[in-house]
């Protein structure tokens, strides 16, 4: 496998740690909804293709007191952004450091040899003490050949070096996911295992596993059962077996499954995928970019699967969708399908674009659970008219009940997010991480406010727009797992709603 010429560590080091000081950020406080939000990040780039300043599709990571999170900055229109953003809490979510990535994208400082860079995700490899961020590097012209990268941090999250190549055989990979074997009692501790898909071969899920601290990859492998599909999240359990929820594709009689696949061997090998559950999905209105009920996956200290996603099957004609719950022991025999108790049934709340954490430090009976969504109040409304939200709930005793729904941030219109392809973009995902044995969660999330001379953050048909998108978080202590008594039931199934995936046509979603 090829591999991104490496460059000298000291120089990137230096570079990047200059950059991260001029982007310390004291606390920067915006007043949205019920919580004081912590502006974590901006935009600092000019390049005249993208929209700026904008920033979206967090994810984050937890480990120890560090949390490390990493986002789009600079969105296309038509795919990827300018940049990979990174900030980094080394206490907790108090307070933050931000920069972005080196030798990545044209724009990068010091420059790479990507057009754009996109769908960022982190990981931490505790044998090697490795930070990592995956992520997908966009050839010219765009859309033709996408890799699949690594950027690697030795010290703590706070200097980031040169990509190195997961994948990069000029294919176009889509979806990317990377987590790390982090028990020392696993027959493989020190193995971090990356999820894309080939959308170039009708989005063949894909498996890449490195043993190095993420210096080198091995070959791309397949499901035994060849399946298809993206969005897959790989999670670890205690004895090292491997397992991935993801949107399948291969059903000729709905579009989405919620479906996983795991492996016992490190990686050698990768098994069949087993269904959890048919998807039932109602694109929300508005013209928002949430266009898969893509699915976000957990775990606790026992080794249960936690995996959220969101659907409309409990409600009437499946006109707005809950966010929903299942979980695993094994990654073969999966629980039925709850609904997590938000808002009642028939309340006209479409809820979307979610973004769970478990404490991994907490046992299934008591596992700590957070969850962050974005959603609609009034799910019957049009582009100028919908009002998004971000909401928070919480569990205590691993989703069997849960606490009030609370408001994080908005109401903001929809056209202050940034236009794309599939629409008005917040993030194909959101994340929420809880430092292992802390009693509160730490989100991450894109937060739009209106733009500067022009309705819409839409620079092509309003050239001189600033729009203004950037990550936020809560401020550290303020959003406690408290859980509660609602009940998150298995409520009778409303309605299916479920096109044939052989006639569905999927854009690429990077």
């Amino acid at each position: 496998m090829s591999l991104i010429p490496r460059l000298r560590w000291s120089g990137v080091a230096i570079a990047s740690f200059i950059l991260s000081l001029l982007f310390v950020l004291s606390y920067t406080l915006v007043a949205f909804a019920n919580e004081p939000l912590t502006r974590i990040s901006s935009d600092p780039y000019t390049n005249p293709d993208s929209m700026h300043k904008t920033e979206v599709e967090p994810d984050s990571f937890a480990f120890g007191n560090t949390i490390v999170s990493a986002f789009q900055v600079g969105r296309f229109f038509n795919g990827g952004a300018t940049n990979i953003g990174w900030a980094t809490s080394t206490n907790g979510g108090g307070t933050w450091v931000h920069g972005f990535l080196p030798n990545t994208t044209v724009n990068a400082k010091p420059p790479g040899i990507y057009a754009r860079a996109s769908d960022s995700s982190v990981a931490y490899d505790a044998k090697h003490k490795v930070w990592l961020i995956s992520y997908l590097g966009l050839k010219n012209p765009v859309p033709s050949v996408v890799d699949v990268l690594v950027s690697r941090s030795t010290d703590g999250g706070l200097t980031w070096g040169p990509p190195f190549a997961v994948a990069a055989n000029g294919q176009f990979y889509d979806k990317n996911w990377t987590a790390c074997d982090n028990s020392s009692s696993s027959p493989h501790f020190g193995n971090c295992y990356t999820e894309f898909d080939n959308a170039s071969n009708n989005d063949l899920e894909q498996m890449s596993t490195s043993s190095d601290g993420g210096l080198t990859w091995g070959p791309a492998k397949p499901t035994a059962d060849m399946s298809h599909g993206l969005g897959g999240q790989p999670v670890v359990q205690p004895n090292g077996t491997v397992i991935v929820p993801y949107m399948g594709l291969d059903s000729p009689f709905f579009a989405f499954t919620i479906s996983s696949f795991m492996s016992t061997d490190g990686g050698a090998t990768w098994s069949a995928s087993t269904l959890v559950s048919e998807g039932d999905f109602h694109h929300p209105n508005g013209n928002i970019r949430a266009s898969f009920p893509i699915p976000d996956a957990e775990i606790d200290k026992s080794g249960k699967v936690y995996v959220v996603w969101s659907d409309c099957r409990f409600e009437a004609s499946c006109a707005y969708s809950d966010i929903v719950l299942s979980t695993s022991k094994n990654g073969t025999t999966w629980t039925p399908v709850k609904r997590i108790p938000i808002n009642p049934v028939g309340s006209n709340v479409d809820h979307f674009i979610n973004g769970l954490a478990v404490d991994s430090s907490t046992p299934s009976k008591s596992a700590h659970l957070g969850l962050t969504y974005y959603f609609y109040p009034n799910a019957n409304c049009t582009t100028s008219t919908c009002k998004l939200d971000v909401g928070f709930i919480s569990s205590t005793n691993g989703g069997a009940s849960w606490s009030k729904a609370e408001q994080l941030a908005g109401p903001m219109m929809v056209p202050w997010a940034p236009l794309t392809t599939q629409g008005y973009m917040v993030g194909d995902y959101i994340s929420t991480s809880i430092a292992p044995g802390d009693n509160d969660a730490t989100p991450v999330f894109a937060v739009a406010q209106q733009p500067t001379g022009a309705p819409a953050c839409d620079s092509a048909t309003y050239p001189t727009v600033v729009c203004h998108v950037a990550i936020y978080s809560t401020q550290e202590d303020i959003l406690q797992i408290v859980g509660g008594t609602n009940t998150s039931t298995n409520a009778p199934v409303a309605t299916t709603h479920r096109t044939s995936a052989a006639s569905s046509s999927l854009p690429t979603d990077y």
